[in-house]
């Protein structure tokens, strides 16, 4: 199934044409719960991880509340509990929990402790994403034409300068030296937070055009930017004024915004400029942005910049590789 992203309601390069030299590419990735394959690029899915390689653990310690090992939520759990709201809220004609499944609910959400040597071993990672090149237009050439990106990333939010940030681990491989592949991963038994626990998806990449976060562009370019939608908020709210008790069709283009409208597109994605709310960004000599925000063990090699979640963790959860 093909998705597509809704054009701009503006033409941003006619209204600012500086912004041409600016432009770049993301490949939105719009993941679907589904079934896919070690073969496929998915999040969520099973990884095409050889049985004879160790799986990437964490050995960090997490000492604080949000982050310790001690107690948690169950993998098993978090599943089970998403199937059940979802199937209750598709129930008609009455939608929503009966009494006997809101009980169940509250079961499947509490926490659990574990024993004291699960405690101090290794913590296995989650597999979160994996990205084949030939699927993912703006995915960079591996190192030593590796042409498969892996991504895994701690359940517990507890690493960086802060000691409550993430840690993601990204590992390149060739996928034709891949022969046997494990079937039944090392798995965490607790996570910190829902979220980390993603549902099976299946991706439909589309590449589309992005631009840079305004504080990225030229100050000059930024200040035109600036005073472009200070104009466009006094004609909204003089044009809301005027339709006070009309109703409105919607269609004008006052609302809209170079940051959330114009520049870079929401949701899942893989290359071009990272979002405006990436905290600590540094820039590099292209204007491209460099995350400082969560710790990542790379393997040697640039990757893209991943949106925050998982599928299936909430509703309007999202991935950035921005």
């Amino acid at each position: 199934m093909s998705r597509t992203t809704p054009p701009r309601p503006l033409d941003v390069e006619a209204l600012f044409p500086e912004l041409a030299a600016h432009r770049g590419t993301t490949t939105r990735l719009h993941p679907r719960p589904g079934r896919p394959g070690t073969v496929d690029s998915s999040v969520g899915g099973p990884l095409l991880w050889p049985a004879d390689e160790p799986w990437p653990v964490c050995t960090e310690p997490h000492s604080h509340a949000r982050g310790s090992r001690t107690r948690g939520l169950c993998p098993a759990d978090i599943h089970q509990r998403r199937q059940i709201l979802a199937s209750a809220w598709a129930r008609e004609p009455n939608p929503g929990p009966t009494d006997g499944e809101r009980l169940l609910l509250e079961r499947l959400g509490r926490e659990h402790r574990l024993d004291a040597a699960a405690e101090s071993g290794p913590l296995p990672l989650i597999g979160l994403a994996q990205l084949y090149r030939r699927d993912i237009p703006d995915l960079p050439a591996g190192p030593g034409d590796c042409d498969l990106l892996q991504v895994f990333w701690c359940p517990f939010d507890a690493h960086g300068p802060t000691g409550y940030g993430m840690l993601l681990d990204l590992r390149w491989r060739r996928s034709s030296e891949v022969a046997d592949v494990m079937t039944a991963p090392p798995r965490p038994q607790v996570v910190g937070y829902e979220g980390y626990v993603p549902e099976p998806c299946v991706l439909h990449p589309e590449q589309v055009a992005t631009y840079p976060f305004v504080g990225l562009l030229p100050e000059d370019l930024c200040a035109r930017i600036d005073a472009w939608e200070e104009a466009l908020e006094e004609v909204q709210e003089e044009a809301l004024e005027e339709r006070a008790g009309q109703s409105s069709d919607g269609g004008d283009a006052t609302g809209v915004a170079y940051q959330y409208d114009l520049s870079i597109p929401p949701g899942w994605r893989v290359g071009g400029f990272a979002s405006w709310h990436r905290a600590g960004c540094a820039c590099s000599a292209d204007g491209r942005a460099v995350e400082r925000g969560a710790p990542a063990r790379r393997a040697g090699h640039p990757v893209p910049v991943l949106p925050a979640g998982a599928p299936g963790a909430s509703r309007g959860g999202q991935l950035a590789m921005s």
